[in-house]
């Protein structure tokens, strides 16, 4: 089972997820919140999979309790972003503040099941609206930080593969972009992600853009 939490400062939006979620055999709305502070509370004690988090909640914001989350070592539970304001700079926030996803509220339900499903297993999702061209807006105005121990650690066939990443590419359209097999993409993302030391590709697309990584021509392999 997929334990979820939901946090909203709006009564009528967690008992509409609720009711979605509980149609789903593998998941289970485990808590609610309706403020951030009591959501970093809730799931500090719960340990939900998956934290359904709103942005704009009174005493805490959504992006400050997920970023509160992801560095407490002692809490395992990722967030997914929902939020009913289409605004590149919340989104990318959210995301450097360590969310694992961002879908907007009125995204149809099964995109929201499909992505609690995706984030549970241990990767990243964006909605469809949201696409590098944020994070690639929002890195140009913030200066850049190289780090020669994580992105220059990087072999270049990793830095390819994480080029490739940054352009949005999955998978399978990395392999076929690099002609290279599937096993070896995911190998060289498993590495990828224990370099920079991101917790999934979203923060491993970031670290390319704030490293300038993503702006630099392919490097040229052997």
């Amino acid at each position: 089972m997929i334990r979820v939490a939901i946090a909203d400062d709006q009564d009528m939006v967690r008992t509409g997820l609720r009711l979605i979620l509980l149609r789903e055999d593998d998941i289970d709305v485990v808590a609610d919140a309706r403020n951030g502070r009591e959501a970093v509370e809730v799931a500090r004690r719960v340990q939900p999979d998956v934290v359904l988090m709103d942005i704009r909640m009174p005493l805490m914001n959504g992006i400050e309790a997920t970023a509160q989350l992801v560095a407490d070592a002692g809490c395992s539970s990722r967030v997914l972003i929902l939020t009913t304001f289409d605004d590149d700079a919340f989104v990318y926030d959210a995301l450097a503040a360590g969310a694992s996803g961002f879908l907007l509220k009125d995204a149809p339900a099964d995109e929201l099941i499909t992505a609690i499903r995706v984030i549970a297993s241990g990767e990243a999702i964006l909605a469809p609206a949201v696409t590098r061209r944020l994070i690639e807006q929002f890195s140009r105005h913030r200066p850049r930080s190289p780090d020669v121990t994580s992105v220059g650690a990087l072999t270049d066939r990793e830095r390819q593969v994480l080029r490739c990443m940054a352009d949005g590419l999955n998978n399978a359209e990395i392999a076929h972009a690099l002609t290279i097999g599937d096993a070896t993409v995911k190998t060289h993302v498993a590495r990828i992600l224990q370099k920079v030391g991101a917790r999934d590709r979203v923060q491993a697309v970031i670290t390319a853009y704030r490293s300038g990584l993503a702006y630099d021509e392919a490097p040229a392999l052997e």
